[in-house]
């Protein structure tokens, strides 16, 4: 049995400019950081050595790679020549919740494949493994700040290349700077669950397009910037001016990224102390974030009442192996 955790992701600003069409003509960056949330992922070598038992949302019993329903699943055991094994994930945090959760998995997967065919390969190299199989192989029309954000892990500045190539550089706070960062910022269920996909290609259209909105897009990659140079200063308010900027910006890219639902419960957060936040992902659902320094927060608490808060931590390790125990089931 092989067990990986790979955790999820926040993303503070520069969130769009990790799509090729834009990182393309212009570069891109993000501020991110992984959480102490997690996809679990196990393998294990099945009894019936010619199938493949694979357990997630679903149950699979497939004969052969090819028949596997999971695109994931079928793209990354292709590529390693897995076969005859029992797999199952599970996770913190529903999917479809703006933190990362199907990248995250990608992620894991490589990881666990790694381990269970005695392959090594560094924590980069699988945010660009995953990047491939998700963005060129399967067609997803995401960008590339997930798979680095989950398989890096850390409070992280992220930068795109022109040429395609990523950068990821490690932010060192002082300590209490960290701790107060981690500290005033709360996340709250909506409720709501969406599909990432319509939002980020109608996204990728309008920021191809639309010169209004690759302006916006350019704002906020300068406050991806500017909230790293704050950041290293010390400066952890900062975050909630960027937040509230970045997610005004954010809400003109594309219809769907916000409802009425969810600017009610940003206005309300607002008004009751907190200096700005965003819905986490591509947006239509999930998680809002805040930063409420510390004598608002019970204020925004009961305000929010409604909605199921979720306690978290920076998470620093990125996608690791946390059981090894590689054994036969049968002789070969």
């Amino acid at each position: 049995m092989i067990i990986t955790r790979t955790p999820f992701r926040i993303s503070f600003a520069g969130g769009g400019s990790d799509l090729s069409n834009y990182y393309e003509r212009f570069g891109g960056s993000v501020v991110s950081a992984s959480i102490n949330k997690y996809m679990y992922l196990s393998i294990h070598p099945y009894f019936n050595e010619d199938k493949y038992l694979l357990k997630y949302s679903k149950t699979e019993n497939p004969s052969s790679v090819e028949d596997i329903n999971h695109p994931i699943i079928r793209e990354v055991f292709k590529r390693y020549s897995i076969k005859g094994v029992d797999f199952n994930s599970s996770a913190d945090i529903p999917a479809g919740t703006g933190l990362a959760s199907s990248s995250a998995f990608t992620v894991g997967l490589i990881n666990l494949c790694n381990a269970y065919t005695d392959q090594y390969m560094n924590k980069e190299d699988i945010a660009a493994l995953a990047c491939k199989i998700e963005i060129e192989d399967l067609k997803e029309p995401i960008g590339k700040q997930d798979q680095y954000a989950c398989a890096c892990g850390g409070l992280n500045f992220i930068e795109f290349r022109k040429n395609g190539l990523v950068d990821v550089e490690k932010l060192y706070l002082m300590s209490d700077a960290y701790s107060v960062l981690e500290k005033n910022l709360l996340m709250f269920y909506t409720g709501q669950t969406r599909s990432a996909g319509q939002i980020l290609a109608e996204q990728k259209k309008n920021t191809t397009y639309d010169d209004a909105k690759i302006n916006n897009l350019h704002k906020m990659v300068q406050l991806s910037r500017d909230l790293k140079e704050e950041l290293l200063k010390g400066n952890t308010s900062a975050m909630g001016e960027v937040l509230h900027t970045g997610w005004m910006y954010k809400k003109e890219l594309a219809s769907g990224i916000s409802n009425s639902q969810i600017d009610y419960y940003y206005d309300l957060a607002r008004q009751n102390g907190a200096l700005g936040g965003k819905l986490l992902g591509a947006g239509g659902g999930g998680f809002l974030l805040f930063y409420v320094e510390e004598q608002y927060h019970n204020k925004v608490r009961r305000a929010l009442a409604d909605l199921k808060e979720i306690d978290f931590k920076f998470d620093n390790k990125g996608t690791n192996i946390i059981h090894y125990n590689k054994v036969k089931l049968y002789r070969s």
